[in-house]
C-alpha cells in the first residue's frame, strides 16, 4: 500500500517527536532530540530501516484513531472478528532536566479477546546501523555508540535476525504496557517507567495546558489542536520551535525538494508570537522570545534565516543515499543549506515579533533594545543590498519585494518602539529611511501592466507572500495597488480554491506549480479578505483549508488539490500558526 503523508499522527514530549501511521506503526523517531538521528526511519525508506508496530495478528475489520480529548495521547482502535482492542501511544513528559525518553504504548482490550502481534526493528543512524541487541523474556536492550534503548513488556519477547517480536492476547478490560526507553549508553539505565501512572500524568498535563486556550466556540477544536501541535514542536529547554517533526517528506511526490525542517526559523517569529499571545500562552511566548533574542545576539551581518534548536549555526546539508525516500522521493536530506543564505525579511520579523511582545505587556530584558538597535543600525547601511527570498530559493540573490517590505517593517517598528514605549533611538533618521524604503518598493516592486506588486524588482512573477503587505501595515487592504495584487494572485496563483506561493516552469496540468499549494498562503488570503470586508469569501476559504487537515487535525506544508493529498513535512508549524491567526481574525 502506498504511503500517504496524512496517514501519520504525532506524539512527543517537547524534546523529540514520533510519527505513527494508521496501522499503529511508529515509522519515524529521532532520539533524544528533534534533530537527532532517527532510530525508526521506515517513513523515508523500507520497514527494515526501522519501525515499531503493534496490531492485531488477524486482519482488522476497521481501524479508527483519535487524540484523547485535548491532549497529545493518541488512541488507535482495531475492530476484529474476535473483538476490539486499542493501542494508546504517547511519550512520558518526565522532569525538565531528565534526558531519558520514554515512548509508551499500552494495548487495551475493549471487547472480546484479540490476538496481537508486535514487531520492532531498531536501526540507528537513520536506518543504517544495526545495534548490538540482547535480551529475552520481558526485556530487551540494544546499543550502538552513544545510544542505548531498552524495551520492557509483560509479554514474551523473541529476538531473531535483528528483529524483536511478540505475540499475545488481550482481553476486555486488560491493559498490556510496552515501554521503549532511550538513554546514553555510557550511563546507567534509567528507572523503569510506570506506564499507567505516566498515562494519567500525561493526560492531566496536556488537558490542563489546553484549558488555558482563550478561544471558545465553533473553532476551539482546530485552534486547540494547532496550539498543542505548536507546543509539541517546541523544545522545552531552549524554547526553540522546530519547523516540523520530519525531514525528507516531498513537496513534489517523486521529486527532489525533500528538505529537513527539524530546525528553528526566524521567519516564524512574529506570526508565532501573535498566535501564542492572542491565545493566552504568555509563558510560551516568553520562551520563544528568549530563543529569538539569543539567536539575534551576534553580528547583525551574520543573522541567519534558520538555526538549530539551541541556536546552533552550522546545519550542513547531507544526503542519506541508503534511504529510498518517501514513495521514491530522493535524495533524503538532513541539515539545511538555507542557513547560509542572506534573507533580509528576518530583520523585520524579529522587530515585529518583539514589538508584538511589548504590546502584550511582556517586558523585555535589559539587552533586548540594545540588540534591536544593532539590527536597525545594520539595515541603515545595507537595506539596498540584494538577498535571498522568504522561500529559500537557491537561485541568484535579488532585490526581493517582500524583503524590502520587511525592512520597512523593521524601521517602522523601531520608530513605534520609541514613540509608544519611550525607548531611545534616532527616530527621525528611521522615519526618513522608512519612507525611502516605502517609496522604492512602490516604484520598483510594482508592475503597472499587471497592476500588482511582483516578486522582485524588474520582474513580472507574482508571489503569494506579498499578501503579507497589508497584514503588516505597509499599505491598507483597500489600496488600489493591494487590491490589484490580490486580484492577480487569485487569478494566477489560486487553483481549485488553494493558493500556490508562485508559478513554476514546467508545471503540469492546471496547477500553477509542480509542487503543492502552500497552506499558510491560503490563511494569509483569508486574513486579507477579512481586512477587505469580504467575510463570506474568507469563511468559505477558511472552511476549505480546515477540510484538508488529516483525521487527527494535522496539516503539512502543502496540499495537492488534484490528488487530494497533503505534501511536504508534517506537522508543519507554519501552517498551524496560520490557522490560529486566521481564527483570531475571524472572531
Amino acid at each position: 500500500m502506498a504511503k500517504r503523508i496524512e496517514d501519520y499522527a504525532l506524539i512527543g514530549n517537547m524534546r523529540t517527536a514520533a510519527l505513527v501511521n494508521r496501522e499503529a506503526s511508529i515509522e519515524w523517531l529521532c532520539l533524544p532530540r528533534f534533530d537527532s538521528d532517527a532510530c525508526f526511519a521506515a517513513l523515508l525508506g523500507k520497514r527494515d530501516n526501522g519501525h515499531w508496530q503493534i496490531a492485531p495478528r488477524s486482519k482488522a475489520a476497521s481501524t479508527t484513531r483519535r487524540y484523547r480529548g485535548e491532549t497529545l495521547v493518541l488512541e488507535t482502535v482495531f475492530e476484529t472478528a474476535d473483538g476490539e482492542a486499542a493501542v494508546i501511544d504517547f511519550m512520558a513528559l518526565g522532569e525538565k532536566n531528565d534526558e531519558t525518553v520514554h515512548v509508551v504504548r499500552i494495548v487495551e482490550g475493549r471487547r472480546g479477546e484479540v490476538g496481537m502481534g508486535m514487531e520492532l526493528i531498531l536501526r540507528f543512524d537513520y536506518g543504517r546501523i544495526v545495534p548490538w541487541a540482547r535480551g529475552s523474556g520481558n526485556g530487551f536492550k540494544a546499543f550502538s555508540g552513544p545510544d542505548a534503548v531498552r524495551l520492557r513488556a509483560p509479554v514474551e519477547l523473541t529476538n531473531e535476525n535483528q528483529v524483536t517480536r511478540a505475540e499475545f492476547r488481550v482481553k476486555a478490560g486488560e491493559q498490556i504496557p510496552l515501554v521503549l526507553s532511550h538513554y546514553a549508553s555510557f550511563k546507567d539505565a534509567p528507572a523503569q517507567c510506570d506506564a499507567e501512572a505516566a498515562l494519567r500524568d500525561t493526560e492531566r498535563w496536556w488537558s490542563a495546558w489546553s484549558e488555558r486556550c482563550s478561544i471558545e466556540g465553533e473553532w476551539r477544536e482546530p485552534a486547540v489542536r494547532s496550539l498543542i501541535t505548536l507546543k509539541a514542536l517546541t523544545d522545552r529547554e531552549t524554547g526553540g520551535l522546530v519547523g516540523a517533526a520530519s525531514c525528507g517528506l516531498p513537496e513534489e511526490p517523486g521529486g527532489e525538494a525533500n528538505w529537513d525542517y527539524r530546525y528553528t526559523w526566524l521567519r516564524d517569529a512574529a506570526l508565532t508570537l501573535q498566535a501564542l499571545l492572542n491565545s493566552g500562552y504568555d509563558e510560551e511566548a516568553r520562551a520563544w522570545r528568549g530563543w529569538l533574542m539569543r539567536a539575534a545576539a551576534a553580528d547583525p551581518a551574520k543573522l541567519q534565516p534558520v538555526y538549530g534548536i539551541g541556536g546552533e549555526r552550522r546545519l550542513e546539508e547531507v544526503e542519506l543515499d541508503w534511504l529510498d525516500g518517501f514513495e521514491g522521493s530522493r535524495p533524503v536530506r538532513i541539515g539545511n543549506g538555507a542557513y547560509k543564505q542572506k534573507q533580509f525579511d528576518v530583520y523585520g520579523e524579529i522587530m515585529d515579533g518583539l514589538y508584538c511582545a511589548r504590546e502584550h505587556g511582556i517586558q523585555p530584558d535589559d539587552d533586548t533594545w540594545g540588540i534591536q538597535r544593532e539590527l536597525v543600525h545594520y539595515l541603515e547601511s545595507h537595506w539596498q543590498d540584494k538577498g535571498s527570498n522568504i522561500w529559500e530559493g537557491r537561485g541568484p540573490e535579488r532585490h526581493f519585494t517582500l524583503s524590502k517590505v520587511m525592512i520597512w517593517l523593521a524601521f517602522d517598528r523601531a520608530v513605534k518602539a520609541v514613540e509608544n514605549f519611550g525607548l531611545e533611538g534616532d527616530v527621525e533618521r528611521w522615519k526618513g529611511l522608512r519612507q525611502k524604503v516605502h517609496d522604492e518598493v512602490c516604484a520598483k516592486g510594482f508592475d503597472k501592466p499587471q497592476n500588482a506588486f511582483v516578486q522582485y524588482y524588474g520582474g513580472r512573477d507574482l508571489d503569494a507572500a506579498l499578501l503579507l503587505m497589508p497584514l503588516v501595515g505597509f499599505l491598507p487592504a483597500d489600496d488600489s495597488r493591494i487590491e490589484g495584487t490580490v486580484k492577480a494572485i487569485r487569478e494566477n496563483l489560486v487553483y481549485e480554491g488553494f493558493v500556490y506561493r508562485y508559478r513554476t516552469q514546467g508545471a503540469e496540468g492546471g496547477a500553477p506549480a509542480s509542487e503543492g499549494a502552500f497552506i499558510i498562503c491560503g490563511f494569509w488570503l483569508v486574513d486579507v479578505l477579512i481586512l477587505q470586508g469580504k467575510r463570506e469569501e474568507a469563511l468559505e476559504l477558511f472552511g476549505r483549508l480546515l477540510s484538508i487537515r488529516n483525521d487527527v487535525g494535522l496539516l503539512s506544508e502543502e496540499y495537492d488539490p488534484d490528488e487530494r493529498l497533503l505534501v511536504g513535512n508534517l506537522p508543519q508549524a507554519f501552517s498551524h500558526v496560520g490557522l490560529i491567526n486566521s481564527i483570531h481574525n475571524l472572531l
